[in-house]
């Protein structure tokens, strides 16, 4: 009993490496986030013709949205669209199953779990496993493009400035700036070139990213395309409205830290204590486990401290 819980948490890190690990296995280092090389450039540059590439990223971006209607998989599909996960759905299915079955392997071989419970558990941790994996990557790759965004915006004026066309500024910006937001804006750029208007481009990738200001910079070329003006003045009025949005977001960020880590601390420390008394005292609750109410009570002090997190969250969710 004192080793399961520890057990547990070992076979979640593990498996949540192994997806890490054959993901960049198929699909290389420079698919990884951690990764600075711009992804599209790199296929140009090894040979690929640019409509291969361009129907390469797309089929990435868009298959995740339309699987919504696969069973299980619609709980994925939102945040695999944003990560540009290139697994395809089938993949990830796939991945979950074979997750769910390592997990059964390692709890049958570490632990006496009945195997109806042994079965449960792992089928929690195939499908708890990739959400969490898929989620972590859809936020760390949202984050970067918020970040990079205002940089962009400010290279298209510039761009403007000197007398590119819009199209030419966008190319411009899929060259110079890095991964991910690069390889967006230039398939973009390459969508243009095949006779796509930029605005509907710009308002298809808000929209699969979900982005407020890449809604405000896909309205903004599209006001501009309908009645004229100075888009340079525009995007540069929209570049400092981004910035001083993400301040905002940061701040409140800060603010709210105290109160997240705080539900996170308190759903945490019954989980670490009961790790610590049976480690330091394996017969601390023998006088206690054999009774009826001991297993429902424990899977109810679950439910409450998962609640706790969720709680906690909703109310420091602060929309900026």
């Amino acid at each position: 009993m004192s080793a399961e819980p520890i057990i547990y948490g070992l076979i979640f890190i593990g498996v949540l490496v192994l997806v890490e690990g054959i993901y960049l296995v198929a699909f290389g280092k420079s698919i990884s986030l951690n990764s600075r090389v711009n992804r599209r450039l790199e296929m140009l540059e090894k040979g690929s013709r640019r409509e291969e590439v361009l129907d390469q990223l797309r089929k990435e971006m868009q298959q995740h949205m339309d699987s919504k209607t696969i069973p299980l998989y619609s709980l994925l599909s939102e945040k695999a669209q944003k990560a540009a996960i290139a697994f395809t759905p089938k993949q990830l299915i796939m991945l979950m199953g074979g997750v769910a079955v390592l997990a059964f392997l390692g709890l049958t071989i570490g632990t006496e779990t009945e195997p109806p419970v042994r079965a449960l558990i792992s089928v929690g941790i195939g499908i708890g496993a990739i959400y969490f994996w898929v989620s972590s990557k859809a936020g760390k790759r949202m984050g970067m493009i918020e970040e990079q965004l205002p940089d962009a915006i400010e290279l298209m004026v510039r761009s403007l400035r000197v007398g590119h066309p819009f199209s030419n500024a966008i190319s411009i910006v899929s060259k110079e700036i890095q991964d991910p937001l690069a390889s967006e804006f230039g398939v973009i750029a390459d969508e243009s070139a095949y006779g796509r208007d930029v605005g509907e481009a710009l308002k298809d990738m808000a929209e699969r990213l979900d982005m407020q200001d890449l809604r405000f910079l896909a309205v903004a070329v599209t006001i501009q395309q309908q009645s004229g003006g100075n888009l340079a003045e525009i995007l540069a009025g929209l570049a400092k409205v981004i910035r001083a949005r993400f301040r905002l977001f940061r701040r409140v960020k800060a603010i709210t830290a105290e109160a997240k880590w705080s539900g996170k601390f308190l759903s945490a420390f019954p989980i670490v204590a009961l790790i610590v008394i049976n480690v330091s005292d394996p017969h601390y609750y023998d006088d206690v486990k054999d009774h009826a109410m001991f297993i429902p009570a424990c899977f109810l002090v679950g439910i409450f401290l998962a609640v706790n997190l969720f709680v906690m969250r909703v109310l420091t969710d602060i929309k900026v």
